[in-house]
């Protein structure tokens, strides 16, 4: 586990030694802060639903642009060739990078307290244990995502190609539930298992199911267990 901290922390530090994170943070709260004064004060819905229906769609282009870097930029520096030489297993770099990247996101999410607070100072009557299991749902998706740009970004050494591949990915999962009209009826009950709206909407209306935690932690176990297997490939060719 000492390597995975240090590569956690040596990726977490060069997101805040460049622009990346900043341009993240602020950009993320723009759009959060954008649709939930839109809802409040516009549209009179004084709950955090707008927030929690938005933040899924900005994640789509966001999230990518985040872990777009990872794995690209070592391998098209070389440096990842020097890390191999080093004692550090495969799957402990991807582990310690894919932290990274979800920490910043869990951190753009913790930005958006400010209107559950801006409500809670109002005096709204708000479902706490919704409000939290909105939050849960949003940083199981935003994982889930995370674990997709990860993989993109270990299949090329192009950043931009990485990001393509990312949106590309996340969006197949994305529009699943969209699909199911066009689906025979002996394939959508797998497409709906498939569909991240389907999971997340179960935790958004304050349902925790274990099945639903199961389809998030075997998604991202299996992304990254892609990567994994996409960096042992380079030691073989």
């Amino acid at each position: 586990m000492h390597n995975v901290k240090t590569i956690y922390r040596k990726e977490l530090l060069s997101y805040f030694t460049s622009p990346m994170a900043y341009i993240f943070l602020v950009i993320f709260s723009l759009f959060n802060g954008y649709f939930f004064t839109n809802t409040f004060f516009l549209m009179g819905q004084s709950d955090m639903r707008a927030l929690f229906n938005v933040v899924p769609l900005i994640y789509l282009f966001f999230i990518p642009a985040v872990t777009m870097s990872l794995i690209a930029r070592e391998k098209n520096s070389g440096t990842i060739e020097v890390i191999s030489t080093l004692p550090i297993e495969d799957w402990q770099f991807v582990v310690g990078k894919y932290l990274a990247a979800l920490t910043l996101i869990v951190i753009g999410l913790a930005f958006s307290l400010v209107h559950f607070f801006t409500l809670v100072m109002t005096g709204t009557n708000i479902d706490y244990g919704a409000a939290l299991c909105g939050y849960l749902g949003l940083i199981v998706v935003g994982a889930f995502y995370a674990a997709i740009g990860t993989f993109a970004s270990g299949v090329t050494e192009n950043q931009v190609v990485a990001f393509i591949i990312g949106v590309a990915l996340v969006l197949v999962f994305f529009l699943m539930n969209m699909l199911l009209m066009f689906t025979p009826s002996w394939l959508s009950g797998i497409v709906q298992y498939l569909s991240v709206d389907y999971h997340l909407s179960n935790l958004s209306k304050g349902v925790i199911d274990s099945r639903n935690i199961i389809y998030f932690g075997s998604m991202i176990w299996f992304f990254l267990t892609l990567t994994v297997r996409l960096l042992e490939m380079r030691k073989w060719r």
